[in-house]
This record gives structure tokens, C-alpha cells and sequence, in this order.
């Protein structure tokens, strides 16, 4: 048994060359797989036998850097060695040849770029002139230097204006020549270095189109046959779908739904009879540049060794007893020398260099598959479509006749549609293989079939708000309704709907799941007619639990819409869907209609008109709850105990247990509605009092108002007498109070009261002991 050894890609040596080298016109391996994603990548898979140590490969240029991170090379009884290529020839432009970019640069600018070089120029007259470039020079109405007859006059041209030209400066040993660039016919380069950096630069600019192609060259062990499989993955359009969804005659049958796939060949070869595969779903997958050279800054540590300087001391004498110890000096000056040996030396460790490598294990071995022979004349039906432009369409037809062709009826299109396709769940994507080879040429797109299978549908009405666009405010689409009963995933794309032989609309779908129900509008229907009105309801409470004389209330905002359809009266009942968005994030319905289906941020409500009628109309109640916290001493408590005692979900033993609260709290109530009339009263006799004593104090000194003093007093005294009765009742009515405030809160102590549940949960009172 044959051993597959996994190939390792392990080095990207470089190809230094003057110029480039001319591309194959065949790769050394025939494609056999394509499979195609919906986020931009492609994989591809080629098979065969290459008969010496090398395999040669063809990508785009811009597709270098993603094979880079895929390319997997697998042998059954050999290995690969190396991967070579020519760098990126943009990488390896000199800065200064910046002047030939495309449109712009000149030879004065060239030239003026090489100073220092040496150079030989050939003159139009026969000569030569050898030197090293000092300077170019603009010069305008001057003599030619190199004219012999005299060179004292300049020929202006004809139609007046200066004569401008260049002045090239060489330096040929101890002496300067100038040279007219008008006069040069040809330029040498005598650094090849310099030549190099110019082809570099030239390779640079003729490489900037998309198809422009980089050979790969994949050294393998051993000089003999290698049956070789390549697999890897670059770029690739995304292929788009299109679907047909033909509706049946009769309500309650099945309809048909038929999807196609159109796949874009831009890869720079023809796919002849290819395995093709085509995926839903989004795997990631982003660019990584691996072809361009990338330096990587490092500190300069060239000063660390040189700057240094000793710092001047002054010697000191010292005196001790015992014996001079050198060592101890001797010491000190290597321990210094060695910390600062040390600090340099991990100042320079702290640079590290990055090393890059290129190559990728893989744990499955691929299975080497033969490519089967094919005749030119091989079935397309499989294929179901042809080389776009555009894809063949059924114009819509009168009733058939017996002179006619077939009919665009669902049988018809059924028949007309082969759909050989399997799918399977690969790590959560949905992989469909076609089972017929497939040929789409280069340059091209191709439409191939999918689905051919009979589904659940319906059609009816949906209004959304806005109605179905201007002009149409009020009218609702005419959609189809279906389930994907497929085992794959419909990606979004257009679908047209036929029903009755011809084509009546089309839309567009999101994404929809196998075993999901999708709607679709496909035309609008002006013959029916939808109007809402909308009502904001005020705040509502509602008590829903008492603990320890804290009430838990839950306050509502109702939004109430009333929605009216009109249309023509049908023998049959049929319905007009709404879709209605969500007033608020935290709305709910109050009620949920029958039919009703959830959406993001909306419901889908069903409307029927009865058969025989023409218009139908339904309520739809939003509610918000917020909930609150009231004590037992607000003034609504009381409203809302009545209210939460008048519920009839209540058992006996939580009745009775709150009926004496609400009693009591009614008590204390009234008692608190009378202590405040009582005030009232005081304080108005108290006012009318303070009112006579500054009557009084008015006619203290007339002597004629005896008689109104007398009555003034009279009266003082009846307001003051009246006011501190009112003051007693208050007070005694203050200390009942407070004794039923007391005999309450005995009461609430251990209360636990929930609505709906009707159960009073009994809870220790706090311990004093311990």
C-alpha cells in the first residue's frame, strides 16, 4: 500500500533575475474541483502525473498571497521540497526610479536620478561620449556647444518662441563634457546593479493588471513520475442564486420551486468537465500579505560601544589599620566592568528578530482521483442553462392550443428542469454538490440547476405600513407564502413567481433555512384597501402584591389599533396579512389575535373577510407594563386594596385575612379625612380671630366705640373658645389614630398577599432574643 506524504512548504527562496521570465503556457496539473463560496474564496483541486522534480503552477497575481496560505501538495510516495516564485517586482522598485511610473518621468529626469553613474551616450552625428553623470541642465536659446561653426547663433524656429532643450554634464577624468540630450540617440549602462533596479521597476509597472499571471515552481524529491494532488484556496466571485416558484391551478395543491446557481469563471483558465460544489453559509476569511518582503525596524546599538566617557575623580588618601588589601580594588574595577559588560549586553538582547515561514500540516489525507474521459459531445441538460449573457426566459403566451408549443404550466416546467444535486452539513455550512461534470470557459458565466421539488405554498395578501410604495399607500403586495421542505439553504436572491402559464411577478428573499417558512411579495393588489387609526389609552394600576404594607403596583400604557380592509367580495373567505410594527421594545399584545406570528420587532396579524363581504376590521391592544412601589399610607393605597379584595381569584383564607386590613385602613382613612376638615376649620377661626384683635387694637383710644369694643370682644372670645374645641377633637382623633396605626401595622407584619395566587404566606415576625 502507497504511503501519502503530506507536502511541507517550507522556504521561499528568491529569484533574482534581470528581467522577467516568460510564464507557461499550461499548468503541469488539470483541474478537477472547484468549490465555490458565497464570501469571496474559491478552493481549488487539481489532479495528475508530473514526470520530473518540478511542478509548475499558474496564479493571478492578486491571487498569490491566498494560495500562499492554502497550497497543499500531496505525493503518494514523494514529497515536496521547496515552493519558489519571483517576488513581487512592486516590492523591488528602487525609490529612485519613481520617474517611470506610468504618464510621468522623462530622460533629463532619468538621467538626473543616475548622477555619479557612468554612462555612455551614442550622438545622432557618429560620436561617443563616455563618462560619469555630474548634472542635467535646462538650457534655453543657448548655442549648441558641439556646433563647429562657431556656435555663436541660435536658430529660433519659425513661428517665434525659445528654443528649449537639456544640457547633459559627463565627467571623462579630469574633464567636463556637455552634450545636448536633443543630440542623443542612445544611452549605455555600464553598473549592472542600476540595470537590474531599472527592469525591476519596468517589471513593476507591467505588472499592475489583475490577470497578470506569477508562475509557482514546487520542487519535489526525485527526478521520476509524481502522481501529485494540489489542492488550495484564492479569490473567486461569489456565486449568486435565482429562483422560480410556480403556483398550481387549484388552491391546496403543491407548488414547485426550482433554484438555479450562475457561477462566474474569471480564474484565467477554461474548467472543462469539473466537479463543482457551491456552499452557503459565511466562513471567515480575510487577506494576509505573504509575497511582499517586510523588514523589521531594530534598534542601532552601533554608539552603544563607543560612547563612553570616563568621569574625572579626585585621588584620596586614607589611612587604616592593618594591611593594604589591592584585591579589593582590583575587585571593584571588574565587578564595574562586568555590570556595564552586562547592561550592553542586555540592551542588545532586548532586539530580536522575526522569522517568517510558510507551510501548513494536514491531518486528512486527500484521495487522488482520475479524471474520467469525456467526448465533446457530452449531455448539458444536467447543466440546465447556457453560457450567459442572460439567461433564457419564456415570454408569456396566450391559453395553449394544440398548434402551439408546450405550455409554462407547473408539469411543463417541472419536465423542463434536471436538478442532480446533492447536499450535505460540513461544520455548519450547507455544501451542495452537483452531480454532473460541469464546463464553464473562461471569461464566462454559467447557470446550473439546484432544486427541482415540489413545496407547500400559498398565495394571499400582506400589508405593510406605508402600503407598497407611492401611490400604493393604502394598497397591500400579493405575496407567496412557502416552506423550504429542500435540505438546503436558499441564499438571498431574486424569485420569480409564475402561476397560470405565465410569469406574474417577482422579489427578493432573505436567507432562508431548510424546513423555514418565508413570504414573498411579488405585486401589489390595488382592488384592496387597508386604513388604521390608533388610540393612546391613559395610565392604569393594578396591585400585585402586598408585603409588610408595601404595595407592588403595575401601571399599563395601552396602544390601541384599529385596522379597516376593504375589498371585493368573494364567494370564498380570504385573508390580508398586517404587519404590525412594535410601538415600543417593551410593548406586548394584550390579547394575541388567532394566527398571529412573531417577527423582529413586528407581529404578522391575519385579517379574513368573510365570504360574501367586503370589508373586516380587528383591534389590536398593546400594553407596557412599569411597575412601582406605593406604602400603605399613600392615598391611593386604599383604592387599590378595595380593588385587589374585589378580585375573585382570592381564597377564603386570604380574604379574610385582608378584609381587617382594608377595614382598618378605611378607618384610618376616614379619620385622616376628618382631622383634616377639623384643621381647616382651625385654622379659619383662628384667622377670623387674629382679624377682630386688629379691630380691636384700631379703636383702642375712641372713646365713642364702647359699645363695637364690647361686641368685638364678645366675638374674639367665641372664635377662640370654637378654635381650641376644634383643637381637643384633633387631638383625641390623633390618638385613636394612632392606635389603629399601630393595630395595622400588628397586622401587616407578617402579610404576604400575591395577586393571581391567592395565598397569604405567613412569615416569623423578627426575634428580639439572641
Amino acid at each position: 500500500m502507497r504511503k501519502l506524504v503530506l507536502a511541507t512548504l517550507f522556504t521561499l527562496p528568491l529569484l533574482a533575475c534581470a528581467g522577467r521570465r516568460p510564464l507557461p503556457t499550461v499548468s503541469d496539473l488539470e483541474l478537477d474541483t472547484v468549490v465555490l463560496y458565497r464570501n469571496g474564496i474559491g478552493y481549488f483541486e487539481r489532479h495528475g502525473q508530473v514526470s520530473e522534480d518540478v511542478l509548475r503552477l499558474k496564479v493571478r497575481k492578486d491571487q498569490v498571497n491566498d494560495l500562499l496560505k492554502s497550497l497543499t501538495v500531496v505525493d503518494e510516495d514523494g514529497k515536496a521540497v521547496s515552493v519558489s516564485m519571483p517576488l513581487d517586482p512592486q516590492a523591488w522598485a528602487s525609490a529612485a526610479m519613481a520617474t517611470l511610473a506610468p504618464g510621468s518621468g522623462s530622460l533629463a529626469q532619468v538621467l538626473d536620478t543616475i548622477r555619479g553613474s557612468e554612462i555612455t551616450v551614442a550622438t545622432y552625428g557618429g560620436g561617443f561620449v563616455r563618462g560619469r553623470v555630474v548634472m542635467v541642465e535646462r538650457s534655453i536659446n543657448e548655442p549648441d556647444p558641439t556646433d563647429r561653426g562657431g556656435g555663436a547663433v541660435v536658430s529660433m524656429p519659425a513661428g517665434g518662441g525659445d528654443v528649449r532643450d537639456w544640457k547633459l554634464t559627463l565627467l571623462a577624468g579630469d574633464e567636463m563634457k556637455v552634450i545636448r540630450l536633443s543630440k542623443v540617440k542612445s544611452v549605455s549602462l555600464h553598473d549592472g546593479d542600476l540595470a537590474m533596479q531599472l527592469h525591476r521597476s519596468l517589471d513593476a509597472t507591467a505588472g499592475e493588471g489583475m490577470f497578470e499571471q506569477v508562475e509557482l515552481e514546487v520542487r519535489l524529491a526525485g527526478a521520476r513520475s509524481h502522481s501529485l494532488t494540489v489542492s488550495y484556496v484564492v479569490s473567486a466571485p461569489m456565486w449568486k442564486p435565482t429562483y422560480r416558484v410556480v403556483l398550481p391551478e387549484k388552491s391546496g395543491d403543491e407548488a414547485l420551486l426550482q433554484a438555479w446557481a450562475v457561477v462566474d469563471n474569471v480564474s484565467g483558465e477554461d474548467w472543462t468537465d469539473i466537479s463543482l460544489s457551491l456552499t452557503s453559509g459565511a466562513p471567515i476569511a480575510f487577506r494576509y500579505d505573504l509575497h511582499t518582503p517586510r523588514d523589521v525596524y531594530r534598534s542601532d546599538m552601533t554608539e552603544s560601544g563607543v560612547n563612553k566617557q570616563a568621569a574625572v575623580a579626585l585621588g584620596e588618601t586614607s589611612w587604616a589599620d592593618g594591611a593594604e588589601e589591592p584585591e579589593l580594588e582590583e575587585f571593584e574595577h571588574k565587578k564595574a566592568e562586568a555590570e556595564w559588560s552586562q547592561m550592553l549586553e542586555d540592551e542588545a538582547m532586548a532586539v530580536e528578530e522575526r522569522r517568517e515561514y510558510g507551510g501548513r500540516d494536514i491531518n486528512e489525507q486527500a484521495k487522488s482521483k482520475r479524471k474520467s474521459s469525456s467526448s465533446s459531445g457530452r449531455n448539458k441538460d444536467a447543466v440546465t442553462g447556457s453560457t450567459l449573457p442572460g439567461r433564457p426566459m419564456a415570454e408569456p403566451s396566450p391559453a395553449p392550443s394544440y398548434d402551439q408549443g408546450p405550455s409554462l404550466d407547473l408539469e411543463s416546467l417541472r419536465r423542463s428542469t434536471d436538478a442532480s444535486a446533492r447536499s450535505q452539513r460540513i461544520s455548519g455550512l450547507t455544501r451542495v454538490d452537483l452531480d454532473t461534470p460541469v464546463t464553464v470557459p473562461d471569461g464566462t458565466s454559467t447557470m446550473v440547476a439546484l432544486v427541482n421539488e415540489s413545496i407547500s405554498a400559498e398565495q394571499t395578501f400582506l400589508y405593510k405600513p406605508g402600503g407598497a410604495g407611492y401611490g400604493y399607500e393604502a394598497n397591500p403586495y400579493r405575496v407567496v407564502r412557502f416552506e423550504n421542505a429542500t435540505d438546503y439553504v436558499l441564499e438571498p436572491g431574486p424569485i420569480a413567481i409564475y402561476s397560470g402559464g405565465s410569469f406574474v411577478g417577482e422579489g427578493l428573499s432573505e436567507a432562508v433555512g431548510a424546513g423555514t417558512s418565508v413570504t414573498i411579495p411579488f405585486a401589489v393588489e390595488p382592488e384592496i384597501m387597508v386604513t388604521s387609526a390608533k388610540q393612546y389609552s391613559g395610565q392604569e394600576m393594578t396591585l400585585t402584591r402586598i408585603v409588610r404594607g408595601v404595595l407592588e403596583v403595575e401601571s399599563f400604557y395601552q396602544t390601541t389599533t384599529t385596522w379597516d380592509v376593504r375589498g371585493p367580495a368573494k364567494p370564498e373567505a380570504y385573508k390580508v396579512l398586517i404587519r404590525q410594527p412594535q410601538s415600543g421594545s417593551n410593548y406586548a399584545l394584550a390579547k394575541r389575535p388567532e394566527g398571529t406570528e412573531d417577527l423582529e420587532g413586528a407581529w404578522l396579524i391575519p385579517i379574513t373577510i368573510p365570504a360574501k363581504s367586503s370589508s373586516a376590521s380587528l383591534k389590536v391592544v398593546e400594553q407596557t407594563p412599569s411597575k412601582l412601589t406605593l406604602a400603605i399610607w399613600d392615598q391611593q393605597a386604599l383604592g387599590l386594596l378595595e380593588q385587589f379584595l374585589a378580585k375573585g381569584d382570592l381564597d377564603a383564607g386570604a380574604r379574610a385575612k385582608l378584609q381587617p386590613i382594608v377595614d382598618l385602613r378605611r378607618e384610618i382613612g376616614r379619620i385622616d379625612t376628618e382631622v383634616d376638615g377639623l384643621r381647616r376649620q382651625q385654622a379659619e377661626l383662628e384667622q377670623r380671630a387674629e382679624q377682630t384683635r386688629r379691630n380691636l387694637e384700631a379703636i383702642k383710644k375712641d372713646s365713642a366705640a364702647g359699645s363695637l369694643r364690647k361686641k368685638l370682644n364678645t366675638r374674639l372670645e367665641e372664635f377662640s373658645s370654637e378654635a381650641d374645641e376644634k383643637g381637643r377633637k384633633i387631638v383625641e382623633l390623633e390618638s385613636k389614630r394612632l392606635e389603629k396605626k399601630i393595630e395595622l401595622e400588628d397586622m401587616l407584619q407578617d402579610l404576604d398577599l400575591r395577586a393571581g395566587k391567592g395565598a397569604v404566606s405567613q412569615q416569623p415576625a423578627p426575634s428580639d432574643e439572641g
